[in-house]
């Protein structure tokens, strides 16, 4: 498996493009917004020179990892030679279904199909292609070029030796793969977005403020970052549809999303995305400035 496919160039879809062209793969980064892939191959560049600066790999290797990457407007050329295509478009099923339809028509027939979704169902989305047993789930973590987890999911269909290439291949390129069958959430998020809910929660409830809640898990949990900080870091309007895909998937109230999660949204402040969430943030930046008016 030579040739990777990675369709859509935002932080996930850059990030899996700079790890596999690190590793010396050939990568067809593929988005219909030439602007978008203009920005990612940016802040691939970027992230190389701070493993420059940090002496982890040298020019001569950027370079390298750079010419291994090649960008593409649209999926039917982006594709045509890959040995694995993994979508990494925004989480919404009618988006990533019509996507998953083009990946199977202009794909070759024996390439692996892959999503990088974190709740979406892959037997869902493997319904939308001729080739069910080879679809398979790819969840990288944010930012992909430093954690090291992959959750492969298997669908319904998924055979055994797709499944054996992914992890093999997710060794290859310096990841650990931890392996989840396909229900609502898979392991990671089924996990994680109902404890950041609570954290919403407690929130709303005036239980406690924003720094505090984000200190009691960091401090007496030895959680790197609070949940709501991670929040704002994943996206409000992520955490909320991920939340939706859990509550719609077993229909128990305890996965709904909680009212000021969704108000938030509403409002536009999504995290660190928009600069304003349970913090602030500076303009384009990652850095905290002060914590919201909830404090």
């Amino acid at each position: 498996m030579d040739n990777i496919s990675v369709i859509g160039s935002g932080t996930m879809g850059n990030g899996i493009a700079h790890v596999f062209a690190q590793n010396n793969y050939n990568v067809s980064l593929i988005d219909i917004n030439e602007k978008a892939l203009e920005k990612g191959l940016s802040i691939i560049s970027k992230n190389l020179d701070r493993l420059i600066a940090k002496d982890k790999i040298n020019i001569v290797d950027k370079e390298r990892t750079l010419a291994n990457i090649h960008t593409f407007s649209n999926i039917e050329d982006g594709v045509k030679n890959a040995d694995l295509v993994i979508e990494a478009a925004t989480e919404n099923l009618s988006l990533k279904e019509r996507i998953f339809e083009n990946m199977d028509n202009f794909s070759p027939e024996n390439a692996i199909l892959a999503s990088n979704t974190s709740s979406i169902s892959i037997t869902q989305l493997a319904s939308k292609t001729k080739r069910p047993s080879k679809v398979i789930g790819m969840h990288f973590m944010n930012p992909v070029p430093i954690m090291k987890l992959v959750e492969v999911i298997n669908g319904f269909q998924t055979d055994k030796q797709t499944t054996e290439k992914i992890v093999s291949l997710s060794k290859k390129i310096g990841k650990i793969p931890a392996m989840a069958n396909d229900y609502p959430g898979f392991i990671a998020n089924r996990i994680l977005m109902p404890m950041i809910n609570e954290a919403i929660y407690t929130l709303y409830e005036g239980v406690g403020k924003v720094e505090e809640i984000d200190i009691v898990m960091k401090l007496g949990m030895a959680h790197p970052m609070g949940p709501l900080q991670l929040a704002d870091f994943i996206g409000l309007d992520v955490c909320q549809a991920i939340l939706q895909v859990l509550y719609r998937g077993f229909g128990n109230s305890k996965y709904a999303p909680c009212p000021l999660l969704v108000n938030m949204v509403e409002a536009g402040q999504l995290g660190v995305k928009s600069g304003e969430g349970f913090y602030q943030y500076e303009k384009g930046r990652k850095e905290l400035v002060v914590s919201n008016s909830f404090s």
